[in-house]
This record gives C-alpha cells, sequence and structure tokens, in this order.
C-alpha cells in the first residue's frame, strides 16, 4: 500500500518477464525429446530466451500490461493478454526459423498457451491477496452496491477505478439473481444483508436504483443503518459518464442532505416509556407523518397500535407495512377505517380498544385546496380536532398531542388559521381539569411529505424542469419527517399540559436555494441569464393566495428550553372557555348551513392574527361583529 503506481508498475513489468521465462522452459521441458538430458535441454533454452523475453518486456509496455491496475484487470486486459501470448508465439517461430533451433514441435504454440494462462491466473491471484489485505484495512471503505441492475454494473466499474473502494458484493432484493456472480463479484440476496454485512465487513452501501422512490429509500436506509452501515446514493445512471467525480455524485440518502443544519437523527430513549406497553391510536396513521410515527412507535413496543385511516387505500398499505414490523416485536395492529369527524365512531373505538395515547396527525394540510374549500377543510381540521380531543377526555385517555404547523402562526391562509382554531380548542381543553395530558407539536415543513415542495420538485427536475417557484424571496424551516415524528414523540412524554412544542430548526431556508441544490444533487445544471446552456430552468410563478413569504414559529416571545436541548416549548395565550364553545358553536352552525362566507368569519373571528383575503372586508367585519353580539349573549355552545 506505500508503493507508489511507478513502483507498481516495475515490479508487473517483472513479473511478466519471469512468467515468459517460466512459460518458454515449462514448454520445453513438456516437449522435450526425453533422449536428451534436462542440462543439455537448459543449455539449448538459454541460448532461446534472450529474444522472447525481450519481447514480452516490450510488449507488455507497449500494451500496458504492467500499468493496468489489478482491480481493472478484466475484459480488455484479457484481450491485451491473449494478443501478448499471441505475439510471443510468432516470435518464437520466427526465432527458430532465422536461429535454426531445432524445436519440439508445437513449441510455440504450447509456450503461448502457458504464458497466457499464467499472466491471467497471476494478476487473478494477485487481485485476491490483494482484496483480501484492503479487507483488513482500515485505510480503505469496504462497499456494497444495492442494485445488480445497469446503473450498479457502471458504478462498479467507475469505483473500481478509485483508489479510495474496495466493492466487496452486489445487493439485489431479485430472487434469481441471489447467489450468482457479476463481475467476479457476488450478489447477495436482501434477506441475507446482515451477514453480507459482517463477513464481507461492508463499511458503506451504495444504493444504485435511481427510480427508487423517496419513501422506499428513506425506509431502506433505516434498515441499513441499524446494521452500522453508511448509506449513499447515486442519482443517475448517466452520470456517469458525465465527467464529474465519482465522489461528487455520491451523496447522503434521504431529504437531511438537503436541511442547512445537522438533523435530529440520535435515538430518544427518554419517550420510550410513554409507549411501552401502552394502547396507541395515531389518526391519520396512511399520511406521510402519520405512517412515520407508526413506525417509530413500533419501536417503543406498545401492546396495541390502533391505525385510524380516512382513506381505504393508505390504510391498507399501512396495515400491511405495519405487520411485518409488529411480528417481531408481538405488537398487536388494528386498522380503523373512518372519520375524525364522526363522533360516534371516534368515542366507540376509543373506549372498545381501551386508548391510553393519541397521536393525531389527520388533516387537510394542502394551502390552495383548503383555500377553495373552506368548509371542508375547517370541518376536518377544526372541528374532527374537537370531536377528537373531547372524546379523548371523556375516555380517560392519558396524553392527547396534536400535531400542528408553523403556518398556525398569524396564519395568512385559511390551512394555517383552521391549525390555529385546532390549536385553540387543544388549548381550551388542556386548562380544564381532566385526567388527559394534552399537548401540541408545531414544526415547519416536512421534506418528502405527499404534496410538499421536494417531492414537486423532484418530478419537475426528472420532466426536464421547468421547477416553479412562486417567489424567489420566499423562505421556510425545514425537518425531515423521521425528526417531525420524533418531535411528536417527545412532546407526547414531556407535556405537562397546554404546551405548544417546537424543534430548533436553524435558519429558515431560501426555497430558491434549495431548487438549486436539489437540481445540482440529481447531476444537472441551473439555465440561467449566467448559464445559458444549462439542463433545468427555474421559473417564478408569483405568490398563490393566502401564502406568506416567510413563516414564524411562535406567536408570543418566552420560549423556554426542555429536556432536550433541540426542543423548545412555549405557552400561548388562548380563547376562555366561553369563547372557545360559541366559537365552535358558531362554526358547525355556518357549516351545517353550507356557507363558506359564515365559516370564514367565523375563523376570523376567533383568530383574530387571520385576514382573509376570499372575504370582501365589509362582510368580514359585518359577520364578526354578528359573532360578538352572540357571544355577549351567552348562547349555550353545546
Amino acid at each position: 500500500m506505500s508503493l507508489s503506481r511507478g513502483q507498481k508498475s516495475l515490479i508487473l513489468l517483472a513479473l511478466d518477464l519471469w512468467l515468459v521465462m517460466v512459460s518458454y522452459l515449462a514448454a520445453m521441458l513438456l516437449l522435450h525429446d526425453s533422449r536428451l538430458m534436462p542440462l543439455v535441454l537448459l543449455q539449448d533454452s538459454l541460448v532461446q530466451l534472450p529474444l522472447p523475453m525481450l519481447a514480452g518486456g516490450v510488449l507488455s509496455m507497449c500494451l500496458g500490461l504492467s500499468k493496468i491496475r489489478l482491480r481493472e484487470y478484466e475484459g480488455g486486459a484479457v484481450a491485451r493478454t491473449a494478443a501478448l501470448a499471441a505475439i510471443l508465439m510468432g516470435v518464437a517461430m520466427v526465432q527458430a526459423q532465422l536461429g535454426q533451433f531445432a524445436l519440439p514441435p508445437g513449441l510455440p504454440v504450447v509456450f503461448a498457451l502457458i504464458c497466457f494462462v499464467s499472466v491471467y491466473f497471476s494478476r487473478i491471484v494477485l487481485t485476491g491477496v490483494l482484496t483480501q489485505i484492503y479487507l483488513r484495512s482500515p485505510k480503505f471503505t469496504r462497499v456494497a452496491i444495492y442494485g445488480a441492475g445497469r446503473t450498479g454494473m457502471a458504478l462498479a466499474q467507475e469505483l473500481r477505478k478509485s483508489a479510495d473502494f474496495v466493492v466487496c458484493a452486489f445487493i439485489d432484493d431479485n430472487a434469481a439473481l441471489g447467489g450468482m456472480t457479476l463481475n467476479s463479484l457476488p450478489v447477495v440476496s436482501g434477506a441475507q444483508l446482515p451477514k453480507a454485512v459482517a463477513s464481507h465487513k461492508i463499511d458503506r452501501v451504495i444504493l444504485a436504483m435511481p427510480s427508487l422512490s423517496p419513501d422506499k429509500q428513506t425506509f431502506m436506509t433505516q434498515r441499513l443503518e441499524k446494521l452500522g452501515v453508511q448509506v449513499q446514493s447515486l442519482p443517475a445512471f448517466a452520470q456517469l459518464h458525465g465527467g464529474a467525480e465519482l465522489s461528487d455524485l455520491l451523496k447522503p440518502v434521504g431529504n437531511a442532505s438537503l436541511l442547512s443544519r445537522d438533523p435530529l437523527t440520535e435515538e430518544l430513549p427518554e419517550g420510550f416509556a410513554a409507549y411501552f406497553g401502552r394502547n396507541v391510536l395515531i389518526s391519520g396513521a396512511g399520511g406521510s407523518i402519520g405512517l412515520e410515527l407508526c413506525r417509530q412507535v413500533i419501536a417503543c413496543r406498545p401492546a396495541m397500535l390502533v391505525l385510524f385511516e380516512l382513506s381505504e387505500l393508505a390504510l391498507y398499505k399501512a396495515e400491511a407495512e405495519m405487520r411485518v414490523l409488529a411480528e417481531p416485536l408481538g405488537v398487536e395492529v388494528v386498522p380503523v377505517l373512518g372519520s375524525i369527524t364522526d363522533a360516534v365512531h371516534v368515542k366507540q373505538v376509543l373506549e372498545t380498544q381501551a386508548i391510553d395515547v393519541v397521536l393525531h396527525a389527520a388533516a387537510y394540510k394542502h394551502v390552495p385546496l383548503v383555500e377553495m374549500n373552506a368548509r371542508v377543510g375547517l370541518s376536518n381540521n377544526t372541528l374532527g380536532t374537537a370531536v377528537l380531543a373531547r372524546a379523548a377526555r371523556d375516555a380517560g385517555v392519558m396524553r392527547f398531542v396534536l400535531v400542528s404547523s408553523d403556518k398556525a402562526v398569524r396564519p395568512g391562509n385559511l390551512m394555517g388559521a383552521s391549525k390555529r382554531f385546532a390549536e385553540l380548542v387543544v388549548q381550551d381543553l388542556a386548562a380544564r381539569p381532566s385526567k388527559t395530558v394534552f399537548s401540541i407539536v408545531r414544526f415547519g415543513n416536512v421534506l418528502g411529505s405527499s404534496g410538499s415542495v421536494v417531492p414537486l420538485f423532484r418530478e419537475q427536475i426528472a420532466r426536464g424542469g421547468p421547477v416553479t417557484l412562486t417567489d424567489e424571496r420566499v423562505t421556510r424551516y425545514f425537518m425531515t419527517i423521521q425528526e417531525a415524528s420524533k418531535l411528536v414523540l417527545l412532546a407526547g412524554s414531556l407535556a405537562e399540559g397546554g404546551e405548544v412544542f417546537m424543534l430548533d430548526m436553524g435558519k429558515p431556508v431560501r426555497i430558491g436555494d434549495l431548487a438549486r441544490k436539489m437540481i445540482k444533487a440529481s447531476g444537472y445544471t441551473v439555465r440561467d441569464a449566467a448559464n445559458p446552456d444549462g439542463d433545468i430552468e427555474i421559473v417564478t410563478t408569483g405568490l398563490r393566495p393566502g401564502e406568506k413569504l416567510h413563516e414564524e414559529l411562535m406567536l408570543c416571545k418566552g420560549a423556554r428550553a426542555t429536556a432536550h436541548p433541540k426542543i423548545i416549548w412555549v405557552r400561548e395565550h388562548h380563547l376562555s372557555e366561553l369563547e372557545t364553545a360559541a366559537a365552535l358553536r358558531d362554526l358547525r352552525s355556518a357549516i351545517d348551513r353550507g356557507s363558506e362566507v359564515d365559516v370564514i368569519a367565523t375563523v376570523a373571528w376567533a383568530v383574530p392574527e387571520y385576514a382573509p383575503q376570499s372575504l370582501p372586508e365589509e362582510a368580514l367585519q359585518c359577520q364578526v361583529v354578528e359573532a360578538r353580539r352572540a357571544l355577549a349573549r351567552n348562547i349555550p355552545a353545546e
């Protein structure tokens, strides 16, 4: 390992010369006349050897055999070895004719065959010895390639050119490939992954499957990281031939690499006891956040996990995955199809399953859709939260955690206002005497969640662009799905009642910078005025209705630290019990009447920071005044 490239070439050249000599002598011995003494045979050979050895050395240098790295000895290198042997056969024939040597019949052919076999197998043996040395050396990274397709094969070829990597094996879930050898590398099935990592001492796994969805990549990464290996991905096959350095193409898997801060990755054992042996219900279990919550809750070994979901297809997929994860741990999985706005159904589920903890992640979260469907959005996000939270209180549930959003802070859109209204409902219940500990989790945009900007950008990049931005100045706080789920579980274990928990998410990220980073990470360049020959164009479309340039994380100052350094909690103002009851009554009445104007006006009254753009100012003032008069008359809320 301490030898220079030139020193290694000299050693291989000397080896080739020695093998030419040995091959010639071996051919002479095999074909010699038994009447000749070995000493006489040796004397004749010494006279004939100089020319084949000289030719062998010159050919080894001219054909580049002495300069080919051992790990790259295949295909074309083997063909060069065959050419070397063929030319040496011709040299031996010419020498016999010109020198009038009495050679045994067929000696040039046998000499060429022995020379080819000896040079070929010398390289194979040396490669095996060198690989074993590398496998035991901490100076080299031992790599397995996940995916034995076209991209994986090309990646193996490129990695062999690198001085820092040793490719040990392919990993592929295709059962037909298990046990095969491709490019001199064994193919290991996914089921044998732990054994392969241990036997080959693999340090890093590179995902060579560009078509793999982000969710599948995240799931596979978690599985691999549990084995103690680093996981990276290669964005696309074409990048291997684009002239970029391989180390620049490899990138961490998942969305954490897009953050402008270190992600929250460590395990959180302090939250384990809050869920161990408990019956946990997760609403919206088929969504991005809900599904990751299910995965992490199962790791805490609850007695039962209830998946509450409105979408039949999402529930089917969630149950299928959870049963695989839950079976080895002995966790019972119960799928429940239904809406959180169905009070009778919610009550029956909570009581029948004896739920201890509710993690409420069900919500309509897409800003433009909720803006255009105010009645349905408020019914689900606000009234649905009220139904579930009150049912949890009445059933004596130990803990209730609401998953909220930074868009609830001084909301500029109806979705954010509906989440803030839901927060007020939970804060009101937390202020009353109850066995249930209510808390709220508020975080920014979740990288990779359904409908978020990251999957949208990925889809646009895959189509060749353009990538659309609403405004270059827009900034957002970002976190990974794993971080968001850990925060929810921490809130459930640390809450004392009424807190709003947040994650220290560092500085907000400019969406324009995020788009450029994703384009570069995908192996492309941005096409703009400075680079008119770039690959992907970025187009600005203008802010959507209700969209803000910058999001906030809290309404009031006075945030406090918690037991975890990255978790912050605040107590924020909320409506009185009478005001909350009246606001919910008016909202329910407006929804029942089908009046979008009254729905928006009620929300604007309950959430004073919200100034709706879709409602004329005169109508809004009129509706708010009427709402205040109704409150002054103390009309019963229920």
